[in-house]
């Protein structure tokens, strides 16, 4: 994989799109935006130059992952490759692991918010008919 040495300046959103954590520049630049990503701690803009060493917080969906840049690249290539520009840190590996296994034992509780279920369904549709009849 071709590197690029670290005084060339790597735009944060290409990194992320390079690393894969992304699969557009676009969704990189809104995950920026939206403050999903902090680096070195702080909330950043999408030209931020990155540097070999710094640490970036990521949201991806429901975890963070916290991960250390070891390399640099703008260029997009296969996972393997791409898993060798950063290291996520063992307390992320874990802090994920465990927020995982409490998502699994909550189970159907834990289920998307915003769609009932069938059994929240059934519900809804006895409540409405009682409050259609008593009207």
């Amino acid at each position: 994989m071709a590197q690029i040495p670290p005084t060339s300046g790597i735009r944060l959103d290409k990194w992320l799109w390079a690393a894969r954590f992304y699969k557009t520049r676009s969704l990189a630049k809104q995950a920026i935006e939206g403050g999903k990503v902090q680096y070195n701690g702080d909330r950043c803009k999408v030209s931020k130059e990155v540097q070999i060493g710094a640490e970036l917080s990521l949201r991806v969906g429901f975890d963070t992952k916290v991960v250390t840049i070891i390399a640099l690249s703008d260029q997009r290539r296969g996972a393997p490759e791409a898993a060798l520009l950063y290291e996520e840190t063992p307390e992320s590996i874990e802090q994920r692991a465990q927020q995982a296994a409490e998502r699994k034992a909550l189970g159907s509780a834990f289920a998307h918010p915003e769609r009932p279920n069938k059994k929240q369904r059934r519900q809804i549709h006895r409540f409405q008919r009682i409050v259609s009849d008593t009207d």
